[in-house]
Protein backbone atom coordinates (compact mmCIF):
# COMPACT_ATOMS: atom_id res chain seq x y z
CA UNK A 1 0.00 0.00 0.00
CA UNK A 2 1.77 2.80 -0.88
CA UNK A 3 1.09 6.50 -0.09
CA UNK A 4 2.50 10.02 0.02
CA UNK A 5 2.36 10.31 3.68
CA UNK A 6 2.07 7.76 6.88
CA UNK A 7 1.39 9.09 9.97
CA UNK A 8 2.11 7.40 13.01
CA UNK A 9 0.11 8.41 15.95
CA UNK A 10 -3.44 10.16 15.65
CA UNK A 11 -2.13 13.39 17.92
CA UNK A 12 -2.82 17.20 17.38
CA UNK A 13 0.09 17.27 15.02
CA UNK A 14 -0.30 14.34 13.07
CA UNK A 15 -4.35 14.69 12.50
CA UNK A 16 -3.55 18.28 11.62
CA UNK A 17 -1.41 17.75 9.23
CA UNK A 18 -2.63 14.96 7.72
CA UNK A 19 -5.67 16.91 7.05
CA UNK A 20 -4.06 19.56 5.26
CA UNK A 21 -2.08 17.01 3.01
CA UNK A 22 -5.42 15.34 2.44
CA UNK A 23 -7.18 18.68 1.10
CA UNK A 24 -4.03 19.58 -1.07
CA UNK A 25 -4.84 16.31 -2.89
CA UNK A 26 -2.21 14.46 -0.98
CA UNK A 27 -2.99 10.23 -0.14
CA UNK A 28 -2.39 9.92 3.55
CA UNK A 29 -2.40 7.00 6.10
CA UNK A 30 -2.80 7.75 9.38
CA UNK A 31 -2.07 4.89 12.36
CA UNK A 32 -3.79 4.63 15.33
CA UNK A 33 -3.17 1.70 18.12
CA UNK A 34 -6.14 2.70 19.98
CA UNK A 35 -10.06 3.85 18.99
CA UNK A 36 -10.02 5.14 22.37
CA UNK A 37 -7.22 7.93 21.35
CA UNK A 38 -8.60 9.45 18.16
CA UNK A 39 -6.83 13.37 18.90
CA UNK A 40 -4.17 12.73 20.95
CA UNK A 41 -3.47 12.98 24.69
CA UNK A 42 -4.84 16.35 25.05
CA UNK A 43 -8.37 15.07 23.87
CA UNK A 44 -8.90 11.75 25.46
CA UNK A 45 -6.49 10.94 28.96
CA UNK A 46 -4.91 14.75 29.44
CA UNK A 47 -5.90 18.57 28.48
CA UNK A 48 -9.71 18.27 28.20
CA UNK A 49 -10.91 15.39 30.48
CA UNK A 50 -8.53 16.86 33.37
CA UNK A 51 -10.08 20.23 32.99
CA UNK A 52 -13.35 18.80 32.83
CA UNK A 53 -12.98 17.76 36.21
CA UNK A 54 -11.09 20.23 37.37
CA UNK A 55 -14.29 22.40 36.46
CA UNK A 56 -16.86 20.32 37.88
CA UNK A 57 -14.14 19.83 41.02
CA UNK A 58 -14.54 23.63 41.05
CA UNK A 59 -18.44 23.23 41.91
CA UNK A 60 -18.62 20.70 44.38
CA UNK A 61 -18.68 23.27 47.18
CA UNK A 62 -16.25 23.51 49.76
CA UNK A 63 -13.85 20.62 50.98
CA UNK A 64 -14.40 20.39 54.09
CA UNK A 65 -18.57 20.31 54.24
CA UNK A 66 -21.07 18.55 53.04
CA UNK A 67 -21.81 14.88 52.87
CA UNK A 68 -18.80 12.22 52.01
CA UNK A 69 -21.59 10.44 49.77
CA UNK A 70 -23.20 13.45 48.21
CA UNK A 71 -20.01 14.26 47.08
CA UNK A 72 -18.63 10.80 46.00
CA UNK A 73 -22.21 10.87 43.83
CA UNK A 74 -21.36 14.61 42.47
CA UNK A 75 -17.70 13.03 41.71
CA UNK A 76 -19.48 9.99 39.78
CA UNK A 77 -21.69 12.52 37.40
CA UNK A 78 -18.50 14.53 36.94
CA UNK A 79 -16.64 11.51 35.39
CA UNK A 80 -19.74 10.35 33.47
CA UNK A 81 -19.44 14.30 32.25
CA UNK A 82 -15.96 14.02 31.53
CA UNK A 83 -16.72 10.75 29.20
CA UNK A 84 -19.48 12.39 27.79
CA UNK A 85 -16.71 14.91 26.49
CA UNK A 86 -14.13 12.93 25.22
CA UNK A 87 -16.21 10.76 23.56
CA UNK A 88 -17.81 13.43 21.74
CA UNK A 89 -14.10 15.29 20.85
CA UNK A 90 -13.06 11.81 19.51
CA UNK A 91 -15.74 11.19 17.53
CA UNK A 92 -15.47 14.33 15.92
CA UNK A 93 -11.96 13.97 15.53
CA UNK A 94 -12.29 10.72 14.02
CA UNK A 95 -15.40 12.07 11.72
CA UNK A 96 -13.17 14.86 10.47
CA UNK A 97 -10.58 12.94 8.99
CA UNK A 98 -12.39 9.92 8.21
CA UNK A 99 -14.93 11.77 5.91
CA UNK A 100 -11.64 12.90 3.70
CA UNK A 101 -11.23 11.03 0.09
CA UNK A 102 -7.18 11.05 0.81
CA UNK A 103 -7.20 9.79 4.35
CA UNK A 104 -7.05 6.20 5.28
CA UNK A 105 -7.13 5.14 9.14
CA UNK A 106 -5.88 1.91 10.21
CA UNK A 107 -6.19 0.92 13.81
CA UNK A 108 -3.34 -1.08 14.74
CA UNK A 109 0.34 -0.83 16.09
CA UNK A 110 3.04 0.72 13.56
CA UNK A 111 6.66 -0.07 13.78
CA UNK A 112 9.46 0.33 11.13
CA UNK A 113 10.42 -2.20 8.70
CA UNK A 114 12.65 0.48 6.88
CA UNK A 115 12.89 4.32 6.58
CA UNK A 116 10.08 3.91 3.70
CA UNK A 117 8.25 1.00 5.15
CA UNK A 118 5.96 0.94 8.25
CA UNK A 119 3.84 -2.34 9.24
CA UNK A 120 0.40 -2.24 11.07
CA UNK A 121 -0.68 -4.79 13.36
CA UNK A 122 -4.18 -4.71 13.15
CA UNK A 123 -6.55 -5.54 16.18
CA UNK A 124 -7.58 -8.71 14.03
CA UNK A 125 -4.51 -10.10 14.06
CA UNK A 126 -3.35 -9.35 10.20
CA UNK A 127 -0.75 -7.35 9.19
CA UNK A 128 -0.51 -4.67 6.47
CA UNK A 129 2.74 -2.45 5.74
CA UNK A 130 2.33 0.74 3.88
CA UNK A 131 5.24 2.76 2.16
CA UNK A 132 5.86 6.80 1.66
CA UNK A 133 8.83 8.62 0.86
CA UNK A 134 7.50 10.49 3.76
CA UNK A 135 6.89 9.90 7.32
CA UNK A 136 5.91 11.50 10.18
CA UNK A 137 5.98 9.80 13.94
CA UNK A 138 3.56 11.51 16.05
CA UNK A 139 2.95 8.79 18.73
CA UNK A 140 3.03 11.26 22.00
CA UNK A 141 3.78 10.44 25.41
CA UNK A 142 2.59 8.13 28.49
CA UNK A 143 3.34 8.02 32.39
CA UNK A 144 6.26 7.31 33.89
CA UNK A 145 5.63 3.97 35.73
CA UNK A 146 8.73 4.72 38.57
CA UNK A 147 10.55 1.30 40.05
CA UNK A 148 8.84 1.25 43.13
CA UNK A 149 8.61 -2.29 44.54
CA UNK A 150 4.52 -3.05 44.78
CA UNK A 151 3.06 -0.88 41.82
CA UNK A 152 2.61 -3.39 39.74
CA UNK A 153 -0.79 -5.38 39.89
CA UNK A 154 -1.98 -3.22 42.25
CA UNK A 155 -5.67 -2.51 42.13
CA UNK A 156 -4.85 1.31 44.49
CA UNK A 157 -2.42 2.35 42.29
CA UNK A 158 -3.01 4.85 39.37
CA UNK A 159 -1.22 6.85 37.05
CA UNK A 160 -2.81 10.03 36.01
CA UNK A 161 -4.69 8.96 33.26
CA UNK A 162 -6.29 5.90 35.13
CA UNK A 163 -6.93 7.60 38.02
CA UNK A 164 -9.67 9.99 35.46
CA UNK A 165 -11.30 6.57 34.82
CA UNK A 166 -11.85 5.62 38.49
CA UNK A 167 -15.56 5.82 39.39
CA UNK A 168 -15.15 6.17 43.45
CA UNK A 169 -13.87 8.74 44.78
CA UNK A 170 -11.34 8.32 47.38
CA UNK A 171 -11.67 8.93 51.04
CA UNK A 172 -8.08 9.79 50.75
CA UNK A 173 -5.41 10.36 47.97
CA UNK A 174 -2.27 9.91 48.23
CA UNK A 175 0.31 11.58 45.27
CA UNK A 176 3.55 10.73 44.57
CA UNK A 177 5.33 13.37 42.92
CA UNK A 178 4.63 17.25 43.67
CA UNK A 179 5.14 18.55 39.90
CA UNK A 180 2.11 20.39 37.91
CA UNK A 181 0.24 17.45 36.70
CA UNK A 182 0.64 16.20 40.88
CA UNK A 183 -0.57 20.09 41.91
CA UNK A 184 -3.26 20.18 39.62
CA UNK A 185 -4.66 16.23 40.58
CA UNK A 186 -4.17 17.75 44.41
CA UNK A 187 -6.35 20.85 44.26
CA UNK A 188 -9.01 18.57 41.85
CA UNK A 189 -9.44 16.04 44.43
CA UNK A 190 -9.42 18.03 47.43
CA UNK A 191 -12.01 20.23 46.09
CA UNK A 192 -14.16 16.92 45.31
CA UNK A 193 -13.95 16.19 48.91
CA UNK A 194 -10.91 13.83 49.09
CA UNK A 195 -8.17 14.37 51.95
CA UNK A 196 -5.20 14.82 49.82
CA UNK A 197 -1.42 13.82 51.07
CA UNK A 198 1.40 14.92 48.42
CA UNK A 199 4.95 12.93 49.08
CA UNK A 200 8.02 14.52 47.16
CA UNK A 201 11.47 12.61 47.22
CA UNK A 202 13.39 16.33 47.02
CA UNK A 203 12.77 18.98 49.14
CA UNK A 204 12.97 21.80 46.66
CA UNK A 205 8.91 22.21 46.34
CA UNK A 206 8.70 23.24 42.39
CA UNK A 207 12.18 23.74 41.24
CA UNK A 208 11.24 25.46 38.28
CA UNK A 209 9.52 28.56 39.93
CA UNK A 210 11.11 31.66 41.98
CA UNK A 211 10.59 30.48 45.54
CA UNK A 212 7.77 33.22 46.31
CA UNK A 213 5.57 31.81 43.72
CA UNK A 214 6.44 28.13 45.02
CA UNK A 215 5.72 28.98 48.76
CA UNK A 216 2.66 31.01 47.67
CA UNK A 217 1.11 28.04 45.84
CA UNK A 218 2.00 25.79 49.06
CA UNK A 219 0.51 27.87 51.50
CA UNK A 220 -2.77 28.29 49.15
CA UNK A 221 -2.84 24.53 49.14
CA UNK A 222 -1.84 24.10 52.76
CA UNK A 223 -4.77 26.35 53.72
CA UNK A 224 -7.06 24.31 51.52
CA UNK A 225 -6.26 21.30 53.58
CA UNK A 226 -3.60 19.14 51.25
CA UNK A 227 -0.76 18.09 53.14
CA UNK A 228 2.56 18.08 51.63
CA UNK A 229 5.60 15.66 53.18
CA UNK A 230 8.54 17.09 51.47
CA UNK A 231 12.26 15.02 51.15
CA UNK A 232 10.16 12.17 51.44
CA UNK A 233 11.48 9.15 49.15
CA UNK A 234 8.92 6.14 49.02
CA UNK A 235 10.48 3.17 49.35
CA UNK A 236 7.83 0.53 48.83
CA UNK A 237 4.07 0.14 48.37
CA UNK A 238 1.98 -2.74 49.75
CA UNK A 239 -1.89 -2.28 48.67
CA UNK A 240 -2.98 0.76 49.93
CA UNK A 241 -0.11 1.61 52.09
CA UNK A 242 3.14 3.55 51.19
CA UNK A 243 6.57 3.46 53.05
CA UNK A 244 9.02 5.89 52.92
CA UNK A 245 12.10 7.41 54.07
CA UNK A 246 12.12 10.86 55.47
CA UNK A 247 14.64 12.56 57.66
CA UNK A 248 16.47 9.48 58.22
CA UNK A 249 13.79 6.76 59.17
CA UNK A 250 11.06 5.04 58.09
CA UNK A 251 7.33 5.53 57.82
CA UNK A 252 4.07 4.45 56.38
CA UNK A 253 1.04 6.07 55.60
CA UNK A 254 -2.18 4.69 53.78
CA UNK A 255 -4.95 6.07 51.25
CA UNK A 256 -7.67 4.53 49.28
CA UNK A 257 -6.05 5.32 45.99
CA UNK A 258 -2.43 6.29 45.27
CA UNK A 259 -1.66 8.35 42.31
CA UNK A 260 1.78 8.19 40.58
CA UNK A 261 2.42 11.79 39.09
CA UNK A 262 6.51 11.32 38.09
CA UNK A 263 5.70 13.17 34.72
CA UNK A 264 6.01 11.36 31.17
CA UNK A 265 7.55 9.99 28.17
CA UNK A 266 7.95 9.30 24.89
CA UNK A 267 5.88 6.79 23.13
CA UNK A 268 8.73 5.01 21.08
CA UNK A 269 8.92 1.27 22.65
CA UNK A 270 6.91 0.11 19.73
CA UNK A 271 8.50 2.08 17.04
CA UNK A 272 10.91 0.05 15.97
CA UNK A 273 13.08 3.06 15.47
CA UNK A 274 16.26 1.22 14.85
CA UNK A 275 15.01 -0.37 11.92
CA UNK A 276 14.82 3.19 10.12
CA UNK A 277 17.82 4.36 11.13
CA UNK A 278 16.22 6.65 13.78
CA UNK A 279 18.18 7.53 16.72
CA UNK A 280 16.67 7.87 20.33
CA UNK A 281 17.51 10.20 23.21
CA UNK A 282 19.03 8.92 26.14
CA UNK A 283 15.69 9.77 27.83
CA UNK A 284 13.88 7.65 24.53
CA UNK A 285 12.68 10.28 22.86
CA UNK A 286 13.15 10.91 19.22
CA UNK A 287 16.18 12.60 18.19
CA UNK A 288 15.34 15.65 15.72
CA UNK A 289 16.91 18.79 14.51
CA UNK A 290 15.64 22.26 14.60
CA UNK A 291 13.04 21.40 10.92
CA UNK A 292 11.77 18.58 13.55
CA UNK A 293 13.63 15.98 11.11
CA UNK A 294 15.34 12.80 12.34
CA UNK A 295 18.44 11.28 11.83
CA UNK A 296 16.57 9.80 7.87
CA UNK A 297 16.18 13.07 6.26
CA UNK A 298 12.37 11.85 5.28
CA UNK A 299 10.71 11.23 8.40
CA UNK A 300 10.29 14.16 11.24
CA UNK A 301 8.72 13.62 14.96
CA UNK A 302 6.35 16.15 16.16
CA UNK A 303 4.96 16.55 19.76
CA UNK A 304 5.57 14.94 23.06
CA UNK A 305 7.27 12.22 21.10
CA UNK A 306 10.18 14.60 20.36
CA UNK A 307 11.54 15.58 23.78
CA UNK A 308 9.97 19.00 23.45
CA UNK A 309 7.77 20.94 26.11
CA UNK A 310 4.87 18.26 26.62
CA UNK A 311 2.20 20.55 25.39
CA UNK A 312 -0.71 20.35 22.67
CA UNK A 313 -0.23 24.27 21.80
CA UNK A 314 3.47 22.85 21.01
CA UNK A 315 2.67 19.59 18.97
CA UNK A 316 0.77 22.07 17.01
CA UNK A 317 3.32 24.64 16.56
CA UNK A 318 5.46 21.31 15.23
CA UNK A 319 3.02 20.90 12.90
CA UNK A 320 3.35 24.33 11.65
CA UNK A 321 7.11 23.74 11.34
CA UNK A 322 6.82 20.23 9.25
CA UNK A 323 4.36 22.07 6.72
CA UNK A 324 6.52 25.29 6.32
CA UNK A 325 9.31 22.65 4.82
CA UNK A 326 7.03 20.47 2.50
CA UNK A 327 5.60 23.76 1.37
CA UNK A 328 9.52 25.35 0.69
CA UNK A 329 8.96 27.57 3.63
CA UNK A 330 11.66 28.34 6.55
CA UNK A 331 10.27 27.74 10.25
CA UNK A 332 12.08 26.22 12.63
CA UNK A 333 12.23 25.53 16.43
CA UNK A 334 15.07 28.39 16.81
CA UNK A 335 12.08 30.91 16.27
CA UNK A 336 9.93 29.32 19.27
CA UNK A 337 10.29 31.86 22.11
CA UNK A 338 8.51 32.70 25.04
CA UNK A 339 6.30 29.42 24.71
CA UNK A 340 4.48 30.04 27.89
CA UNK A 341 2.57 27.33 30.30
CA UNK A 342 -0.23 27.02 32.83
CA UNK A 343 -1.16 25.28 35.96
CA UNK A 344 -4.73 24.56 36.09
CA UNK A 345 -5.04 24.35 40.05
CA UNK A 346 -7.44 26.51 42.55
CA UNK A 347 -5.66 28.93 42.51
CA UNK A 348 -4.36 28.40 38.40
CA UNK A 349 -0.59 29.38 37.63
CA UNK A 350 0.11 31.28 34.16
CA UNK A 351 3.72 31.55 33.73
CA UNK A 352 6.09 32.69 30.48
CA UNK A 353 9.38 33.61 29.74
CA UNK A 354 12.21 33.82 32.36
CA UNK A 355 11.75 33.78 36.75
CA UNK A 356 13.46 36.36 38.97
CA UNK A 357 16.12 34.15 39.83
CA UNK A 358 16.86 33.45 36.01
CA UNK A 359 17.49 37.08 35.43
CA UNK A 360 19.75 37.95 37.95
CA UNK A 361 22.05 34.75 37.63
CA UNK A 362 22.58 35.68 33.80
CA UNK A 363 23.55 39.34 35.60
CA UNK A 364 20.76 41.10 33.55
CA UNK A 365 19.75 44.06 35.70
CA UNK A 366 15.88 42.95 36.47
CA UNK A 367 13.11 45.74 37.72
CA UNK A 368 10.17 43.14 39.70
CA UNK A 369 6.75 44.27 39.27
CA UNK A 370 4.26 42.76 41.99
CA UNK A 371 0.83 42.82 42.81
CA UNK A 372 -1.83 41.05 45.46
CA UNK A 373 -4.42 39.54 43.42
CA UNK A 374 -6.74 40.87 46.74
CA UNK A 375 -5.60 44.20 45.01
CA UNK A 376 -7.27 43.21 41.78
CA UNK A 377 -12.15 44.21 41.99
CA UNK A 378 -12.75 41.37 39.28
CA UNK A 379 -10.68 38.87 42.07
CA UNK A 380 -13.35 40.34 44.65
CA UNK A 381 -15.87 39.89 42.61
CA UNK A 382 -15.26 36.14 42.33
CA UNK A 383 -13.98 35.78 46.04
CA UNK A 384 -11.15 34.57 45.00
CA UNK A 385 -8.22 36.64 46.12
CA UNK A 386 -5.40 34.21 47.06
CA UNK A 387 -1.94 34.64 45.26
CA UNK A 388 -0.12 37.33 43.30
CA UNK A 389 0.75 38.75 39.84
CA UNK A 390 4.61 38.99 39.09
CA UNK A 391 6.62 40.23 36.02
CA UNK A 392 10.17 41.31 35.54
CA UNK A 393 10.99 43.77 33.47
CA UNK A 394 14.60 44.91 32.36
CA UNK A 395 15.57 47.34 34.35
CA UNK A 396 17.17 49.49 31.21
CA UNK A 397 15.58 48.73 28.19
CA UNK A 398 11.62 48.23 29.53
CA UNK A 399 11.18 45.07 27.91
CA UNK A 400 8.91 42.15 29.80
CA UNK A 401 11.38 39.41 30.64
CA UNK A 402 8.97 37.24 32.23
CA UNK A 403 5.84 36.75 33.93
CA UNK A 404 4.24 34.90 36.73
CA UNK A 405 0.52 35.17 37.02
CA UNK A 406 -0.97 33.20 40.17
CA UNK A 407 -4.75 34.72 40.29
CA UNK A 408 -7.74 33.63 38.62
CA UNK A 409 -8.05 33.63 35.10
CA UNK A 410 -4.05 33.32 34.63
CA UNK A 411 -4.32 30.70 31.98
CA UNK A 412 -6.30 33.42 30.17
CA UNK A 413 -4.24 36.65 30.96
CA UNK A 414 -0.65 34.91 30.17
CA UNK A 415 -1.54 35.01 26.45
CA UNK A 416 -1.63 38.62 26.49
CA UNK A 417 2.00 39.08 28.31
CA UNK A 418 3.22 36.40 25.65
CA UNK A 419 1.97 38.38 22.67
CA UNK A 420 3.85 41.71 24.37
CA UNK A 421 6.72 39.53 24.38
CA UNK A 422 7.09 38.14 21.12
CA UNK A 423 5.92 41.83 19.79
CA UNK A 424 9.35 43.49 22.09
CA UNK A 425 6.47 45.75 23.06
CA UNK A 426 7.89 47.69 25.97
CA UNK A 427 5.95 47.24 29.50
CA UNK A 428 4.12 50.57 29.48
CA UNK A 429 2.37 48.98 26.28
CA UNK A 430 0.21 47.32 28.83
CA UNK A 431 0.94 49.74 31.71
CA UNK A 432 -1.47 52.10 29.50
CA UNK A 433 -3.79 49.67 27.24
CA UNK A 434 -7.23 50.21 28.06
CA UNK A 435 -9.38 47.17 29.32
CA UNK A 436 -12.91 46.06 30.40
CA UNK A 437 -13.92 46.53 33.54
CA UNK A 438 -14.29 44.35 35.47
CA UNK A 439 -11.77 42.06 34.96
CA UNK A 440 -8.58 40.14 35.43
CA UNK A 441 -6.55 41.79 32.78
CA UNK A 442 -6.85 45.21 33.82
CA UNK A 443 -4.89 44.27 36.87
CA UNK A 444 -1.82 45.12 34.22
CA UNK A 445 -3.04 48.80 34.82
CA UNK A 446 -1.84 48.24 38.35
CA UNK A 447 1.17 46.08 37.86
CA UNK A 448 2.79 47.50 35.57
CA UNK A 449 2.65 50.52 37.09
CA UNK A 450 6.46 50.76 38.43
Amino acid sequence: MKYDGIMIGFGKAGKTLAGVLAKKGGKVALIEKSDRMYGGTCINVGCIPSKSLITSAEHAGCCSDGDFSKKADYYKSAVEEKRRVTSMLRKKNYDKLNDLEGVTIYDGIGHFLSATQVQVDQKDGSSVILEAEKIFINTGSEPVKPGIPGIENNPKVYNSESLMDEEKLPGHLILIGAGYIGMEFASMYRNFGSEVTVLQDGGNFLPREDRDVAEEIRHIMENRGIKFLLGAKTTSIDGGRVLYEKDGSSHEITGDAILIATGRRANTRELDAERAGITLTSRGAVQVDEYLKTDVPNIWAMGDVNGGPQFTFVSLDDYRIVLAQLEGKDRSRAGRVNVPYSVFMDTPLGRVGMTEAQAREKGIPVKVAKLPTAAVPKAQVLRKTDGFLKAMIHAETGKILGAALLCPEAYEMINLIKLAMDMDADYTVLRDQIYTHPTMTEAFNDLFAV
